[in-house]
């Protein structure tokens, strides 16, 4: 990836988190439209959730992105990305956040963090890999059962 390249991906990146804290901020299922994130990802976009957690599984195109960003806020009140740091700007990009949330369910609070990777292709964003630290914790403040 170029330096030019990268560049656009770096930027392609911070677009997204801006509309995604948008759509978060908005207030849950059916409060909030895809329509703001829709033009960061690839129709043919995959986000690999871990399957522990409540909204685990792969989520393909724009229906399952935005399946996935219901069922997200369905499962979290709030999800702050409090501390973002871009630890490489190669394909793909490798993101560490520090994640402040609370529960829609159950109102508890957890504070983690959450590392990415996000392949940039064409100023898309067509593949996405969160890794948490604990899903068991994750599961545990929402109520959930992994």
């Amino acid at each position: 990836m170029s330096a030019t390249s990268a560049h656009s991906a770096r930027h392609i990146l911070e677009g997204m988190y801006r509309a995604e804290a948008e759509y978060l901020a908005a207030g849950g299922p059916g409060r909030a439209s895809f329509t703001t994130l829709a033009p960061f990802f690839a129709p043919e976009v995959e986000l690999h959730q871990a399957d522990g957690l409540p909204y685990g599984g792969v989520w393909r195109g724009h229906a399952g992105m935005e399946r996935f960003f219901l069922a997200m806020s369905a499962t979290w009140d709030r999800f702050d990305m409090a501390e973002q740091t871009i630890l490489s700007e190669s394909d793909p990009l490798v993101v560490l956040t520090r994640v402040r949330a609370r529960s829609r369910t159950t109102g508890r609070e957890l504070d983690f963090p959450l590392l990415q990777t996000i392949t940039v292709t064409d100023g898309l964003i067509t593949e996405v890999r969160p890794f948490y630290w604990d899903t068991a914790a994750v599961t545990a403040v929402c109520g959930a059962t992994s």
